[in-house]
Formats: C-alpha cells, structure tokens, sequence
C-alpha cells in the first residue's frame, strides 16, 4: 500500500469539486461526488493510469452526483452513499436539473449501497469512518481517514464558509452540531477536500471561520 493521493476535477456550472482519492502505489482509487462532466473525469482516469474501485457520494445534490449513473456504466462499479435521509434527492436529480435551466445527461441516482454513521468504507487499504453530518442535506456524509488525518467533507464546510441551509432539506443548526461536534472534534491538524473551491484545516475554520466562532 502507498500513500493516500487526491486529486481534484472542478466539474459542472457550479464548479464541484469531482475528487479522485487514490493509493499512489497500487494507482487505485475512488471518485467521490461525480457530478457531471463525466468525459473529462474518464480522460483524468485514463491518463493518470487509475482503476477505480467504487464511486463515493457525499449528499444528493445535482452537482453532486448528477452524473453518478452515467459514471456507473463506464466503469461497471457500485455507486456507495450517502446516507439514505438524501434518497428522495437522488430520485429527483432530473427535476433538480430542469428548475436549474441544466441541460445534459443529468440521470437520477439510485445507490448500491446507503451508508450511515459509523460505517466504513476502503479501497487500496486506505479505510475511511463515515460521519453522518445533515444541514446542507439531510443525508449527508463525510468520509475520514483517521491515518491520513484527513477529510473530505463536501459541503458541510467550506474554507471561511459552510454549506447552504437554504436548499430543501436544509438546517443551518443541524449543520453548525455537524461540523462541532463530529468534524472539529477530530482535531486542529486534519486536512479537508471540500465541494467547492479551495480546502484547509478544521483548526483554522474553528480559530477564524465567521460561521464558527
């Protein structure tokens, strides 16, 4: 087993961060929140040599996991997460896509599996704890892997912000207990992949984050 790597595709109009976790070794991994362009995120597969063992939903929003199923059937592997508070979402990814104007191959999403608290989930050795953290969506989840000290933790927080509560589903204090009392608890020093824009460490969100402090 080698070292835990992450690399990240800014994917759809919003610019999600499609992330590919994987063992730098063993050149196998997982794509989490797929959540369209799919053809850009199979050449990024391609040329960078990755066999992908699963594919990783954090929460059922569009540019989330939109284009999960069309990913499913290129590569012939399960679709894992979230938690399945989000499945009504994942039933409705292409009425989420129409009320956004979104055109393309926006597909509703149906899960192989459904995780919940305490679960865990791996590939290439790497173990990751699934942490249940609602208030962006109700069945959102975070992968953690507790060896690498690090999270991905898609849009429950986000680097000086945290995730939208206005979204259906959504519960600003739901959020704020997600991030207090299952992600900063883990400590100052893990590192964290969010949904969109840059990462960073839970210490400076705990220390400086406007939402936080």
């Amino acid at each position: 087993m080698g070292e835990l790597r992450a690399g990240v595709i800014p994917v759809t109009p919003f610019q999600q961060n499609c992330t590919i976790l994987f063992d730098d070794a063993e050149k196998r991994g997982v794509v989490v929140d797929p959540g369209g362009d799919v053809p850009q995120i199979l050449t990024a597969l391609k040329e960078n040599g990755i066999t992908v063992e699963a594919i990783w939903i954090t929460h059922g929003h569009i540019d989330h996991a939109g284009g999960a199923m069309e990913l499913k059937e290129a590569l012939g592997v399960d679709i894992i997460g979230p938690h399945e508070a989000d499945a009504p979402l994942l039933a409705n990814l292409e009425n989420q896509a129409a009320r956004f104007g979104l055109t393309g191959d926006v597909r509703n999403c149906t899960p192989d599996r459904y995780l919940a608290e305490g679960d865990t989930v791996s590939f290439a050795g790497h173990e990751f704890e699934i942490l249940h953290c609602p208030g962006h969506a109700p069945g959102h989840v975070v992968f953690y892997n507790r060896k690498a000290g690090f999270a991905h933790v898609g849009d429950v927080l986000f680097q000086g912000s945290i995730g939208r509560t206005d979204l259906p589903g959504g519960d600003h204090d739901a959020l704020i207990r997600s991030i207090k009392e299952k992600l900063l608890p883990l400590g100052d020093d893990i590192g964290f992949i969010c949904g969109h824009g840059p990462g960073g460490r839970f210490g400076d969100e705990r220390r400086s984050n406007p939402f936080l402090v």
